[in-house]
């Protein structure tokens, strides 16, 4: 491109109108010294940019100008936040330092400038897990400002309505990165308009062929769509006039990125599907009449319209907890065909389009930092679990942020929402962290129900807790909300590291009858001779019996034989962990389980995924080749799900050295009143067991019982045993 004077002329005159455009456009009312503000960091990205060109050709301050144009209108921040979008580059790409941006500026705008410049610098990788943990990176910036994110959303959207001009290669990725990161967070913060604009791009460039035709297919049926909507409208407008509200009505076309997802979840074709539509009604109300005028619209429209009762959506009532509110029927049009209706009022419209900015505009006056700290505090459960890797954080961040929610109540009567699909065990830890790890059971509507259950919208739950319950690793099973599996991962950590303490004090003692000192050097010829990978590993196992005295002895003898000792440890070496110094135990997943009941089958690793040990899996059983196993997020998963899911099989890793067997024992003995709460007592003292089933007969004064328990091994099985002994009354136990 040739920079001629003229064209130099002309794009500064572009660069100008651009510049009236974003403060003509600002969502907020900007004083006078926003407005100076907001004009000194105009001229400084001028400077700063002068020299640079983006890929098409033009000016690179357009791009930090557009920025500033989304943040001021589809997101409605504060002047700050403009000035911040105008500067948003700066550091990154010229010869401006953040102490030149804090003297200009202050602090506020250089700490979010700060934020958007970390970001930018993390790799630029398209592996999976590299976008995830610039994903928690990136969230772990929320702590400085969480302008910083929203400001980062305003980027990508208008790098991605300008990428027409980048190999496509580079499209692809960024356009995948976009719907994997940015298209949730965007929901989450409640921009709606910039999510839904955010995934149509993306599909844009991931499946072109795909929006090119629904595209098409849009623009053809558009005449018709507007004569529906018209036609409809035109009922509407004349009832709701009668009414003398004062209202506005708009049609809304779905977009194409939803069209996609609904074509590829139902399996049907673009003609048959029957809501590619909606239609709005906004209407001027004071805040005490909002909620009696929206179900006033509402009888008004299907006393003409027979409405869908299955489809009644009620976020006014209960706002979803991105703050949207409205009301959503839909209803039997003309000629047959359904038609969506959302009634809203003009503010809950505005929190619809503007997000959190507008919600904490009417909540908290011109004060937004009250509900900046509200958001931050929402993200705080997800943020603080920093044991988890990082796509499994990515995961249940969507989980939790993204996800459709339930509203259930409590005993009280008080309404709680939850991500859809939580469980019980989720409900408790969301009323309180202590309440989650003393549950014991639960009602769900007066009927007790096991932990495990998953809850619906309008359950009443109780939480039955006991001081003697704890959590174990089974719950993990069934929880899915990020703030449950941290707490639950927490304590579990907690525990493991007392049984570890307890283990070591054990080792002293059994090494000690040896005549062997535990220091550093035995520590880590214990540690090669296990095959383990640090000291918790050792005392843990100690701690636990998987490790006893038998196990021991054998390494004490092993020991004492130097010649033996020189050539298995020669022998171990290649094929042995490196041993590390850590107060971790790790986990050595070697076997896969299947099912409830984790049993061990044969089976297979398909070789589409490829799976490797601790990977979260699946089994499907094939015709002619046994269980193949695949990963949850391999590329076949959904397809196999949705079409075979008869034929799945859960599985996962385990320990080895951790597993649980199942033993059956036989108690005989005189019948005695409390018997069997002794037994139970007994039970649940000891470490490591877990009680099935338990069924007891009594004939004439003689008792005769059976007991199904889970236990690590022979050696705790064997102690039980004993302690069952001692109860009076007891005359024999066998194993069965």
């Amino acid at each position: 491109m040739e920079l001629t004077e003229e064209f130099i002329t002309e794009e500064n005159k572009r660069i100008a109108a651009e510049y009236k455009k974003l403060l003509s456009i600002s969502y907020r009312t900007l004083s006078d010294d926003d407005k100076v503000m907001i004009r000194r960091a105009f001229e400084t990205a001028l400077e700063a940019h002068k020299e640079q060109r983006r890929k098409s050709g033009e000016a690179y301050i357009f791009h930090p100008i557009s920025v500033a144009q989304i943040v001021a209108s589809e997101i409605g921040l504060d002047a700050t936040s403009i000035a911040a979008a105008l500067l948003h580059d700066v550091v990154e790409d010229t010869h401006y330092t953040l102490a030149d941006l804090e003297q200009m500026f202050g602090e506020t705008v250089a700490k979010i400038v700060d934020g958007l410049t970390k970001i930018s610098n993390l790799k630029k990788d398209a592996d999976v897990s590299f976008q995830a943990e610039n994903f928690r990176k990136m969230l772990l910036t929320l702590n400085d400002d969480i302008r910083v994110i929203i400001i980062k959303i305003a980027d990508r959207l208008h790098n991605m309505q300008t990428m027409d001009s980048m190999r496509g290669d580079k499209q692809v990725k960024i356009a995948s990165e976009t719907l994997y990161i940015y298209a949730p967070l965007a929901h989450r913060i409640g921009l709606y308009n910039v999510k839904t604009e955010l995934e149509d791009l993306s599909l844009k460039y991931t499946e072109p062929e795909v929006y090119k035709d629904i595209k098409q297919k849009l623009k053809e049926s558009e005449a018709d769509r507007d004569d529906y909507i018209n036609n409809f409208s035109e009922i509407i407008t004349e009832a709701i006039n009668k009414e003398g509200i004062d209202f506005q009505l708009k049609g809304r076309t779905k977009s194409v990125y939803s069209i996609r997802k609904k074509l590829a979840a139902q399996n049907i074709t673009f003609d048959e599907i029957y809501d590619k539509f909606a239609i709005r009604i906004i209407y001027a109300s004071t805040p005490e009449n909002e909620k009696f005028l929206a179900w006033k619209i509402y009888s008004i429209v299907t006393d003409y319209f027979r409405p869908n009762p299955t489809r009644l959506r009620d976020w006014i009532s209960s706002p979803k907890t991105t703050g949207y509110e409205a009301l959503h029927i839909t209803v039997m049009g003309p000629e047959g065909r359904w038609v969506e209706v959302q009634i809203r009022s003009e503010r809950m419209h505005e929190i619809a389009e503007k997000g959190y900015a507008a919600h904490y505009k009417y909540k908290h006056g011109e004060d937004e930092e009250k509900g900046i700290e509200v958001w931050l505090n929402r993200l705080q459960d997800a943020l603080e679990n920093n044991d988890l890797n990082a796509v499994d954080f990515v995961e249940q961040f969507k989980l939790n942020l993204y996800a459709k929610e339930i509203f259930v109540f409590t005993p009280q009567g008080d309404l709680k929402s939850l991500p859809k699909g939580a469980t019980a065990l989720d409900f408790a830890f969301s009323i309180h962290t202590d309440l989650g790890l003393t549950t014991r059971g639960v009602k769900v509507n007066g009927k007790l129900k096991p932990l495990s259950h998953t809850l619906k919208s309008g359950d009443q739950v109780e939480v039955i807790t006991s001081s003697t319950a704890k959590p174990t690793k089974n719950w993990l099973d069934f929880t899915t909300t990020a703030k449950a599996r941290s707490k639950i991962k927490s304590t579990l950590k907690i525990k493991q590291n007392q049984i570890a303490e307890d283990g070591k004090e054990v080792l002293i003692r059994k090494l000690k009858s040896q005549r062997i000192q535990l220091n550093e050097k035995t520590e880590t010829e214990l540690i090669r001779f296990f095959k383990l990978r640090t000291s918790q590993d050792l005392f843990y196992r100690v701690g636990i019996g998987t490790i006893d005295n038998t196990e021991i002895k054998r390494f004490v003898n092993n020991r004492n034989n130097a010649l033996v000792s020189f050539f298995k440890n020669k022998i171990k070496r290649g094929s042995t962990p490196q041993y590390q110094k850590s107060d971790e135990v790790t986990h050595n997943y070697d076997q896969l389980v299947f099912g409830d009941d984790e049993d061990k089958l044969s089976y297979e690793l398909a070789k589409c995924c490829n799976p490797i040990p601790g990977d979260d899996v699946f089994g499907f059983l094939t015709v002619n080749e046994g269980i193949k196993v695949h990963k949850n997020d391999c590329p076949n998963a959904i397809q196999l799900q949705s079409n075979y899911a008869y034929r799945i099989l859960r599985a996962k890793w385990i320990d080895s050295s951790q597993e649980e067997f199942t033993a059956k024992l036989k108690l005989t003995g005189l019948d005695d009143l409390g018997l069997i709460n002794q037994i139970t007592l007994v039970i649940s003292k000891n470490l490591g067991v877990n009680m099935q089933s338990l069924s007891f007969d009594s004939k004439h004064g003689v008792f005769e019982g059976f007991i199904s328990l889970k236990v690590k091994n022979r050696g705790i099985l064997k102690k039980l045993m004993l302690e069952l002994k001692k109860i009076s009354g007891i005359d024999n136990i066998t194993r069965e």
